[in-house]
């Protein structure tokens, strides 16, 4: 009997061992898919101009990046760093500048710039390019398309080796409405007609702005969004979607993640194509229905972001309100809109 009682001991703690080494194991197996998500998610590693140049060697390099910024040695704890789909939020102290810039040396990236000065919106053009040249994608190739209805009033700026500048001349508009609502058209058919083989990205910027810090190669991705400084920490009640049911930006009042500006976004050349397109095709439509969403295109923008999430997010820091203003969680302002005023410079205010 006592032998009996033994056995049946040696058993228990043979099953108690065993089970917890599986406990052990599972959990392992699904902190290491989370993990790796995460690094993939963080530096979008697996996308198709990695896998085309060869650089998919450099998985364990980014992926050591990765797990210092999510141990806390490279890395922020009073911001949130990664959405709920699992993309990144670019904020200082969340990447390496010098693994991540080494990346992109090899791929021999181009990225299209475009930006809109129609108007007096041209006296922003001096401020705004000679701040590019310092900061902006410094030490990679930069095409800038500049787009505006007085091409004389273009200042000569210096531009670095492999930096570009193409004017292309537009029709005075005379709703500054129209010269927001138009450009998602304009680059919709610069993309396709001219520069599916002249870069690998492109941003969409507003000119009214100036840099101040670096903006490189942290930001690119397939599909890259920038929250709105205004609304960063505010609750999505404070959003300013559009809640009108009869736009094609409707957005209810119980859905979004973020508000996103529309002076800066950009991606993949296919990518942004496609977001564009949609929205140039929704703005037709409210158009023919005769309506005109709250805040026009980057109310288009917000609801094509809702519905197709982006792959990466730039925090405020890459669009800050004023160079004057301050706020804790922002360690540097790499880029601003600059102070002016609205009813001096739109034409129809």
């Amino acid at each position: 009997m006592t032998m009996r009682l033994r056995q049946i001991f040696y058993f228990f703690l043979l099953g108690m061992f065993v089970g917890l080494s599986l406990s052990g194991l599972i959990y392992w197996v699904i902190t290491s898919i989370w993990f790796g998500l995460t690094i993939t998610s963080w530096y979008e590693l697996d996308t198709p101009k990695l896998e085309a140049d060869g650089l998919l060697q450099h998985k364990t390099t980014q992926g050591r990046v990765a797990r210092n910024h999510l141990t806390g040695n490279l890395g922020r704890t009073d911001v949130a760093s990664v959405t709920q789909w699992l993309a990144p939020i670019v904020w200082e102290g969340t990447f390496d500048s010098t693994v991540i810039d080494s990346i992109y040396k090899q791929q021999n990236i181009t990225v299209a710039t475009t930006v809109f000065a129609l108007g007096k919106y041209t006296r922003f053009l001096k401020d705004f390019l000679e701040s590019a040249e310092e900061h902006y994608f410094v030490g990679f190739r930069v095409h800038y398309y500049l787009f505006t209805d007085q091409p004389e009033e273009v200042p000569n700026v210096k531009l670095g080796q492999e930096r570009y500048l193409t004017v292309k001349k537009l029709p005075s508009m005379n709703r500054w409405q129209d010269i927001s609502m138009s450009r998602m058209g304009i680059l919709e058919k610069l993309i396709k007609d001219e520069l599916a083989s002249e870069a690998d990205y492109i941003f969409c910027l507003d000119v009214d702005t100036k840099f101040h810090g670096r903006w490189s190669v942290e930001s690119l991705g397939r599909l890259v969004g920038v929250i709105h400084p205004w609304f960063f920490d505010a609750p999505r009640f404070i959003f300013t979607y559009e809640h009108r049911p009869e736009s094609q930006a409707y957005i209810p009042a119980e859905e979004g993640d973020y508000y996103f500006t529309g002076a800066a976004f950009g991606g993949s050349l296919k990518d942004v194509h496609h977001l564009t397109k949609t929205c140039r095709e929704q703005m037709n439509i409210d158009i023919a229905n005769s309506i005109e969403a709250i805040w026009h295109e980057e109310s288009h923008l917000n609801k094509y972001f809702l519905h197709n999430k982006p792959s990466k997010l730039l925090s405020p820091e890459y669009l800050w309100r004023d160079i004057s203003m301050s706020s804790g969680y922002v360690k540097i302002i790499r880029f601003s809109h600059v102070a002016k005023n609205n009813a001096e410079v739109r034409p129809n205010l």
